[in-house]
């Protein structure tokens, strides 16, 4: 017997990695603002097939797409079926992308892709650096072209994030991810009232 998880726990799960994680180490200069206002839609995909999936990311992409940005501002939409090795997403990844392009999409869309078995070429399996990249579920995000220039625009040494994440998580250590995500490091994630 498969044991499923509910859309809710699958979005809280996520939800507490962005909150705890991307905003709370500041991983993404970005995601706070957005966030905070609740601009995020958090999309649930149970497709069982590739197909089925690529149909579910140009359902949200259009959907996105459509959407007022003061509404609606970006899409994580997680995969609650298969997707598991990590090889497989990134081939889905790619799927994905084209898909975008054949729709046209692709100066005003931006994909991003997480993973919790996200590795980068040439790094171990169990380098800290990876889990800039890991969420608890298997996800596609969808990201506004503007939205992303104008945030860019407004940060200095937008060059220097990727670096800068991998300092933190150096500094940080496996044990104080999990610390982080288990939400006993009070100094590193957001405080109570952010996390609704």
């Amino acid at each position: 017997m498969q044991v499923t998880s509910t859309d809710t726990e699958i979005i809280q799960a996520t939800r507490e990695w962005l909150l705890r994680a991307v905003i709370g180490l500041n991983l993404c200069p970005f995601a706070r603002s957005v966030e905070s206002r609740g601009l995020v839609r958090y999309a649930i995909c149970r497709a069982q097939t590739l197909a089925e999936l690529l149909d579910d990311l140009e359902n949200e992409a259009l959907r996105l797409q459509a959407a007022d940005p003061a509404v609606h501002d970006t899409t994580l939409l997680m995969l609650a079926h298969g997707q598991d090795e990590f090889l497989e997403f990134n081939f889905t990844v790619g799927e994905a992308e084209r898909r975008l392009r054949a729709l046209g999409l692709e100066s005003v869309l931006q994909l991003a892709s997480f993973h919790p078995h996200y590795q980068f070429a040439g790094e171990e399996p169990d380098d800290i650096t990876n889990f800039t990249n890991r969420a608890p579920w298997p996800t596609l995000h969808l990201l506004r072209e503007a939205s992303i220039d104008k945030a860019v625009a407004a940060i200095p040494d937008p060059e220097e994030i990727y670096e800068r994440n991998m300092e933190t998580l150096r500094r940080l250590g496996t044990d104080g991810w999990h610390r982080v995500m288990s939400g006993q490091d009070s100094r590193l994630t957001p405080r109570k009232e952010n996390i609704a």
